[in-house]
C-alpha cells in the first residue's frame, strides 16, 4: 500500500484527489479558475465538503468557463443561491462572478492566468519543499501573502494568504507532499 499525506486518507474523494491532482503543476487557465473558485468556496469549511460538491460546481458554473461566469446576472446569481449542490453563500457566489471578470482582465494583460502566476515564481518553476510531517507545513507563506496582496489590489475576492497558499498547493506551484508520500518524488519531477 502506498504511503500518502495523512490529510488524504479519510475517504475515496480525498484519496483520488491527492493521488491524481494535488500538487501537480497545472497550466490550463480553466482548471486554474476552477481551483481559484473552489478554494474560495472552501473558506471556513473542510476541503472534503468541497470535493463532494465538485461535480455540482462544474454543472452550476458552466464547467468553470470564466467567460460565461463573468456574464452571470442577478437572475443567474439567484438561481445559484437556490442550488443545494453548492455552498449557497451569497458572498462566495458573487465573488466567483467578480473573480471571473478580474481573471479575464489578467489574461488580457499577461496572455494567460498561468503566465501571471509564473511571475511570482523564480525561474517559473514550482517550489520544492521537503516537509517530513504535515505539522511542518505552513498555512500561509510570504509568497502567498505577496500574491494575495497583488490579487486583492487587482480586485479579486476570497483570495487571502491562506486561501492562496491552499491554491498554490493544489495547482502545483508548491510541492507540499511530505517526503514519505509516494507522490512527493513524482511531483518533484513535474514542471
Amino acid at each position: 500500500m502506498d504511503t500518502r499525506c495523512e490529510w488524504a486518507e479519510a475517504n475515496e474523494h480525498e484519496i483520488s484527489y491527492h493521488d491524481t491532482e494535488w500538487g501537480v503543476p497545472e497550466h490550463d487557465d480553466r482548471k486554474l479558475f476552477e481551483f481559484l473558485i473552489l478554494e474560495g468556496a472552501q473558506a471556513g469549511l473542510s476541503w472534503d465538503t468541497i470535493l463532494k460538491r465538485r461535480e455540482n460546481y462544474r454543472k452550476s458554473f458552466d464547467d468553470f468557463d470564466f467567460e460565461k461566469v463573468a456574464t452571470y446576472d442577478e437572475k443567474k446569481i439567484s438561481q445559484l443561491l437556490q442550488d443545494s449542490g453548492i455552498i449557497r453563500n451569497k458572498l462566495k457566489v458573487r465573488s466567483a462572478v467578480n473573480n471571473a471578470k478580474v481573471f479575464i482582465q489578467i489574461r488580457n494583460e499577461f496572455c494567460s492566468f498561468d503566465a501571471y502566476l509564473k511571475t511570482f515564481l523564480s525561474d517559473g518553476k514550482p517550489i520544492q519543499n521537503s516537509w517530513k510531517s504535515m505539522q511542518e507545513i505552513p498555512a500561509k507563506t510570504e509568497l502567498s501573502e505577496k500574491i494575495s496582496k497583488d490579487m486583492k489590489k487587482r480586485g479579486f475576492n476570497f483570495v487571502g494568504p491562506t486561501i492562496i497558499y491552499a491554491f498554490m498547493q493544489a495547482v502545483g506551484m508548491v510541492n507540499d507532499h511530505v517526503v514519505g508520500c509516494f507522490r512527493y518524488e513524482e511531483c518533484r519531477k513535474m514542471h
